[in-house]
């Protein structure tokens, strides 16, 4: 396997690409609760929905659009 080079021309180490890893991650979570929020659920609701990764960003925020509760779409979400 070819190493994918740093910034140092060298080659990234398991750590420094699992800290990519992470951090695009989280950069993900972070859109998704945002959105999430617009949507009209509730900070903590939001949170819950964008780590839930098998759950569908569109299908939460198509439920509420379609007048689910916050508690109702939680509950065919999750």
């Amino acid at each position: 396997m070819t190493p994918i080079p740093n910034a140092k021309g060298g080659g990234m180490s398991a750590a420094e690409l699992e800290l990519i890893h992470v951090s695009e991650r989280d950069r993900i979570e972070q859109w998704r609760h945002e959105a999430l929020e617009r949507a009209g659920y509730d900070p903590e609701a939001a949170i819950v929905l964008a780590a839930s990764h098998d759950v569908d960003l569109h299908d939460a925020v198509s439920l509420l659009d379609r007048g689910c509760t916050v508690e109702l779409a939680l509950q065919i979400l999750l």
